[in-house]
């Protein structure tokens, strides 16, 4: 039957094709299989019989259409499928048809939800494929939807499909990552900065309510390449001649606390702060941090607990970012070593009375001050 162009088998088989049973019939236009479990149908039988215009797969248990998408019916115009179990199309499957005029899906349990959705637009807008009796198709399912037809199903209902809320989340999640990177890369250490200073705000502020006294008469915030003068000049005289009690990074510092936690306790640990600034000291990130903590600590508590002590002459634009800060300590302790070459012990003097003085900040203090220029 090499030349055949028409089959029909109603209720003859008991199961579905094998795949080689039209491999001599590649002129078969017309296929009518009816009455029988082709559940487990093998998209391959289609394949001998490109030619195929015509197929009518009726009462045979068929729940699903995606055979159809590797059958390479590309010919095929009449499609008949009544009386099975389809519940669901997809519409993507009449693409793999481009020849499609005809189709009759009645007596199927469909389903009236949103997986439907696409293939009821498919019926409605589509001016190639007549889908017949398409107003009379039934749902079976959901229970508050039997018996309704198909084509009344909602569809505008399914549209928010959450991609908006994806897109709001997925532009908020890339946002946060933004401002995350942002803060990790610039901000993290003004964060961790503000965090202890927070903390040591607290902890200064506990210790004064209970009386505790400072546990060091100053802390010396000095640059490692000014190391050398506060060990030679500093130190032996303030320590060994005056005997203050000095908090010094290298010496003082516990070991393995993170280096904020150990500025923070340094500064409110102890009754006054001492920079010894010079230029390398000002383009030192972690003295930078030290004087604005002490600053801070200046402004908040109002007590005279900063004293500045200029190792070398700085002109007053290198001091710009702490104008506020020069505006307030220009009429208090401001002491200049180039100035006290010729008369140390005088320069000691001095410091030994800024550190005598008392917490209370007031405007009318006399105490010793450096050139008037810085």
């Amino acid at each position: 039957m090499r030349y055949l162009e028409n089959f029909t088998a109603l209720n003859v088989f008991r199961k579905a094709p094998t795949v080689d049973m039209f491999q001599f019939n590649p002129h078969l236009k017309s296929l009518t299989i009816t009455e029988t479990d082709l559940s487990d149908l093998d998209p391959k039988v289609f394949l001998p019989i490109p030619n195929l215009q015509s197929l009518e797969l009726s009462d045979s248990n068929i729940s699903s259409l995606d055979f159809l998408v590797q059958a390479n019916l590309s010919a095929l115009r009449y499609l008949k499928l009544t009386d099975n179990e389809v519940l669901m199309i997809n519409e993507t499957i009449f693409k793999s048809l481009p020849s499609l005029t005809y189709l009759d899906l009645d007596k199927n349990p469909f389903t009236c939800d949103c997986s439907n959705a696409a293939f009821i637009q498919w019926v409605k807008n589509n001016k190639q494929t007549q889908v017949v009796n398409a107003h009379r198709y039934q749902c079976s399912s959901p229970v508050d939807k039997q018996g309704s037809l198909l084509l009344d199903f909602d569809i505008d209902l399914c549209r928010d499909d959450g991609s908006f809320l994806c897109f709001i989340s997925s532009t908020c999640l890339v946002v946060l990552t933004l401002f995350t990177s942002f803060i990790h890369n610039f901000l993290r250490w003004h964060l961790s900065y503000t965090f202890h200073l927070f903390l040591a705000f607290l902890y200064d502020s506990r210790k004064r309510k209970k009386g505790v006294p400072h546990q060091f008469d100053a802390f010396v915030s000095y640059n490692v390449h000014d190391e050398d003068w506060v060990y030679r000049e500093m130190l032996p005289v303030l320590e060994g001649e005056q005997g203050w009690r000095l908090c010094l990074h290298h010496r003082d510092f516990q070991p393995g606390k993170p280096i904020i936690e150990n500025i923070t306790d340094a500064i409110y640990g102890s009754r006054k702060t001492i920079c010894v600034i010079s230029r390398s000291y000002l383009q030192s990130e972690w003295c930078s941090r030290e004087i604005q903590m002490a600053s801070f600590r200046l402004f908040d508590e109002q007590k005279d607990v900063l004293i500045l002590l200029f190792l070398e002459e700085i002109p007053s634009r290198h001091l710009s970012p702490y104008y506020h800060m020069r505006k307030l300590v220009k009429k208090r302790t401001y002491l200049s070593w180039p100035q006290a070459v010729q008369h140390p012990e005088v320069f000691w003097q001095n410091v030994q009375r800024a550190l005598k003085t008392g917490d209370a900040l007031t405007e009318n203090t006399d105490l010793p001050t450096g050139a008037a220029g810085c």
